[in-house]
């Protein structure tokens, strides 16, 4: 921090960028706004250019949004999950249920005909931005119609419509996939790497039972992800809903809102297959 603020950038080699990350790192040593903006605009005096009044007081407001925000894969974040409960989850899984299951009690049985466009489609509005990713560091937003046709060889997906093409990250960078950019929860994605694929199949039938699941499908490697539908919901309530499913494994990640997860008849690069949906229920997609 210190060094951040002894040689601060001119205009032109990153100054935008350093007043985001400057305000987010004073206001997280506990600096007030009013000291904050007044520290800004004495290195805005000084960089080169005409700095706005709006440009600091949005770097201001951006960092105060993620001042306090704990990385998605920090200890601390993993203890907030509660472990799983091997009892509860194997009760559930001697009942039997199973991918077989899942496609029997699809309302809308998939087909070959419903490729990754059609799940586009269906489970989207028209219009929204979507971040699609080839790997976990290779992603791009863009408008639906810009992705027609394009979507087959991709693996990954923000399950939520994003607010703009690109967002500052927490280290100030513009990136098409962080949580400033990503809009309102449309569906929680329930996913976990441990037990068989038909144990998996399983709970998600069971967390059906209170929850509206939309699609499921198989990654192509070993886990199913189940897409639960859940538009306008209260945060906590869909809080409590993860925290259940995690007592039965679910892998707490994808609760973070700009998580990537796999993208429905995707292809799987690393197992050379595809996302297969195994249940749609487009009547639960409002």
């Amino acid at each position: 921090m210190r060094d951040l603020l002894a040689s601060p950038p001119t205009a032109g080699t990153g100054f935008h960028g350093w007043l985001f990350r400057v305000a987010r790192g004073l206001l997280t040593c506990g600096r007030n706004e009013a000291d904050v903006r007044a520290i800004l605009e004495n290195a805005a005096d000084a960089c080169g250019r005409n700095v706005p009044a709006r440009e600091i007081d949005d770097a201001i407001k951006n960092a105060a949004r993620t001042a306090h925000a704990r990385q998605p894969y920090s200890a601390q974040q993993k203890k907030a999950w509660p472990p799983v409960d091997e009892v509860a989850r194997k009760a559930i899984t001697a009942g039997g249920g199973g991918l077989v299951d899942l496609w029997e009690e699809s309302p809308v049985r998939p087909d070959e005909s419903m490729n990754a466009e059609f799940y586009a489609d269906a489970l989207f509005p028209a219009g929204a931005l979507l971040c699609v990713a080839k790997a976990q560091n290779f992603a791009a937003t863009l408008p639906r119609d810009e992705w027609r046709s394009r979507l087959a060889g991709w693996q990954f997906i923000v399950p939520s419509p994003m607010t703009a093409r690109t967002g500052l990250n927490q280290d100030g960078d513009d990136t098409p996939r962080c949580l400033q950019n990503t809009g309102a929860r449309r569906y929680l994605v329930i996913e976990a790497d441990t037990g068989t694929a038909d144990e998996q199949a399983a709970i998600l039938l069971h967390l059906a039972k209170e929850a509206p699941l939309a699609l499921a499908l198989h990654s192509g490697g070993r886990s199913v992800h189940g897409w639960f539908y859940c538009a306008g919901q209260p945060e906590e309530a869909l809080r409590l809903f993860m925290r259940r499913a995690c007592r039965l494994g679910a892998d707490y990640h994808t609760f973070t809102r700009c998580q990537l997860v796999r993208l429905p008849e995707g292809w799987n690069a690393k197992h050379g297959k595809r996302q297969r949906v195994h249940y749609f229920n487009p009547s639960v997609i409002l």
